[in-house]
């Protein structure tokens, strides 16, 4: 079974089979702002109730990256994008689809939900996950209630591009 990250609006997300929801194309009329690439971890904790233990995402822990590979921000939970020049995007999920990488985590299309009133991300209006690499935990770590409160990181990579209506 392939799965992936579903993201969504709690601290503690539910990790789902990857399914096509939608296309992940943004729309007509919107410009880049940024493309940056993410480099980190998804952090999974081990959740067991009754008789069932599955891993819920706690979020990503990943450096933005510019093309000269620079340090640019950090993304986290929310989700959320942050740069050295102090702005912030935090996403909404609307589409996902299947990433063609076996064992990573979907691609993904957000609306920007909140953000900041200034910076390089303050006009961003979507986001686009793609091109990711790993980040998927392995069921076989979260079988039984023993291994409830465990967390792993797992490695992953993914190119994140931000867009702009104005």
């Amino acid at each position: 079974m392939v799965v992936a990250l579903i993201v969504g609006v709690g601290p503690i997300l539910s990790l789902q089979a990857q399914q096509n929801a939608g296309s992940i194309d943004v729309p007509a009329g919107v410009h880049i702002v940024l493309t940056a690439k993410g480099e980190g971890a998804q952090v999974y904790t081990c959740s067991a109730a009754a008789d069932q233990s599955k891993w819920l995402l706690k979020g990503p822990d990943a450096r933005l990256l510019d093309d000269a590979g620079t340090q640019i921000g950090t993304h986290f939970a929310g989700p959320t994008w942050k740069l050295t020049d102090g702005s912030q995007v935090v996403g909404e999920m609307i589409a996902s689809r299947p990433s063609p990488d076996a064992g990573s985590v979907a691609w993904l299309l957000l609306r920007a939900k909140s953000g900041t009133p200034t910076g390089r991300l303050a006009d961003v209006a979507f986001i686009r996950g793609t091109e990711t690499h790993g980040g998927v935990a392995d069921p076989a770590g979260c079988l039984t209630t023993a291994d409830a409160g465990k967390t792993v990181q797992v490695p992953y990579s993914a190119t994140y591009s931000f867009y702009s209506e104005k």
